[in-house]
């Protein structure tokens, strides 16, 4: 259920984009965005960092798209998104402070290297989604960038994460009795 509504967001998005315009589509997303905030607070609800960090850079991107009528810049803001989750892996890898460990450990036990390289896979790999999503904003037509940016970034990340755990379950170590 979470994934859903963590997805609510980029679906009204798509579905606004393919009914109206870029313009209106952003709009959504900003209202939806926000809803998902003010809806987690009403609940009394913990409000995830990513959740932060999109809404601050969907109202910062989606408004300067907005108010300057120029969709570079929502274009831009999945790519800053990945982006940002790169630069805070490779913080986090520089201050010896693996996240991907930190948000996985309780699940399985690796060795440090294989902790390390899957840190790093995953920066690789936002760094990569990032690129991707700019050849595709500037190549394609807006709906088709909206349709990679459902399907074809939740597709890549679903492979993606297929790949990984077909490497950790070389490097899994049991817990012995």
């Amino acid at each position: 259920m979470k994934f859903l509504f963590d997805l609510l967001p980029v679906g009204l998005f798509f579905v606004a984009i393919l009914v109206w315009d870029i313009y209106v589509a952003t709009a959504v997303a900003i209202a939806a965005t926000i809803a998902q905030v003010a809806w987690l607070k009403l609940r009394k609800k913990k409000i995830e960092p990513m959740l932060w960090a999109s809404l601050a850079i969907i109202v910062v991107f989606g408004g300067l798209t907005l108010y300057l009528q120029d969709k570079t810049f929502i274009l831009w803001k999945p790519t800053v998104l990945y982006w940002l989750f790169a630069l805070v892996l490779t913080g986090s890898a520089f201050t010896r402070r693996n996240l991907i460990r930190g948000l996985m450990s309780e699940q399985m036990r690796l060795p440090d290297r294989v902790w390390a390289r899957l840190n790093w896979s995953w920066v690789a790999f936002f760094i990569f989604m990032g690129c991707v999503n700019l050849y595709v904003a500037f190549h394609y037509s807006e709906k088709v960038w909206a349709s990679f940016k459902l399907f074809g970034g939740m597709g890549l990340m679903l492979l993606f994460v297929v790949a990984q755990s077909l490497f950790l379950a070389k490097h899994v170590e049991e817990d012995k009795p």
